[in-house]
């Protein structure tokens, strides 16, 4: 049984191997899943013995790295032209509630910020982080882009 459990993992092993060569920037021209999922299939005979449950797992699997793959590679750092301080919200600064807000802005190809959205951070300090974010003028691109910044709350003792 234990050989059966380590030859399964080894196959499964393979099939990942499989998603990180799907995420390599020739693998991802558009929307690469069609593309990957057969290609999986096709490599029936080397995961044979591997349970159909197993198999649509890892096809999940392959899908959610491509898709991890190709958020990344759509990120752009785009150097800031103009930077607006964040207003420390009154509450926080008394509660001694600082640290770090993550923001993911969508940035026009004319440098504006369009969207903000907090990935990470303290609930108190984050609606400040995005208000201040969105007020940002990026250097203009020649497209729509997502950049990810981190806005740090620092208490004076």
């Amino acid at each position: 049984m234990h050989t059966k459990r380590t030859a399964a993992s080894l196959k499964i092993l393979h099939g990942i191997k499989l998603m990180l060569a799907a995420c390599s920037p020739i693998g991802l021209t558009g929307d690469a899943s069609p593309q990957v999922i057969p290609m999986i299939q096709d490599k029936r005979q080397s995961l044979s013995g591997v349970s159909r449950a197993a198999m649509r797992l890892l096809q999940v699997a392959v899908v959610a790295g491509i898709v991890s793959c190709a958020a990344l590679l759509h990120a752009e750092d785009r150097a800031v032209k103009q930077r607006v301080s964040p207003v420390y919200p009154e509450l926080a600064r008394r509660m001694h509630i600082g640290g770090v807000v993550r923001i993911e802005a969508t940035v026009a190809p004319d440098g504006s910020v369009s969207a903000t959205k907090t990935l990470s951070g303290n609930h108190m300090l984050s609606g400040a982080a995005e208000d201040a974010v969105h007020k940002w003028k990026f250097v203009p691109g020649s497209e729509e882009s997502t950049v990810e910044v981190a806005i740090d709350f620092k208490t004076t003792d």
